[in-house]
């Protein structure tokens, strides 16, 4: 995993699959993004070591208070820029996509004046 932008993608994809699902595991997160094992492996014990998840004895992928607050901050993130787009007239389809590209890189200020002017 080689940036910020990735981490966060794979720590909101372990999010909503736990919105989904009361156990996900490494291989959950490959079916749901479509990426090879070893790099879902590879991210996996980056975000372990670097104190976002847990892993336990099941294999069940597990967020730390850390790994839950900046998987849901991307995940506010994700909503509210969709909204703000569709709000300005783009197809939902195309705000979701946008969306998902925008929210890694984004700064926080002008996230920030976006939430607030789209209410």
């Amino acid at each position: 995993m080689k940036t910020h932008e990735s981490q966060e993608m794979y720590l909101e994809t372990i999010l909503l699959l736990r919105m989904r699902k009361a156990n996900v595991r490494s291989v959950d997160v490959v079916e749901e993004l479509g990426y090879a094992k070893s790099s879902v492996s590879r991210a996996v014990n980056l975000l372990q070591k670097e104190g976002y998840i847990t892993i336990d004895e099941n294999g069940d992928i597990l967020l730390t208070a850390s790994g839950q607050k900046k998987a849901e901050d991307v995940y506010e993130k994700h909503r509210v820029l969709t909204d703000a787009f569709m709000k300005m007239g783009a197809d939902a389809s195309v705000a979701e996509e946008d969306a998902c590209r925008v929210e890694h890189v984004i700064s926080d200020e002008l996230f920030a004046a976006i939430k607030s002017y789209f209410g």
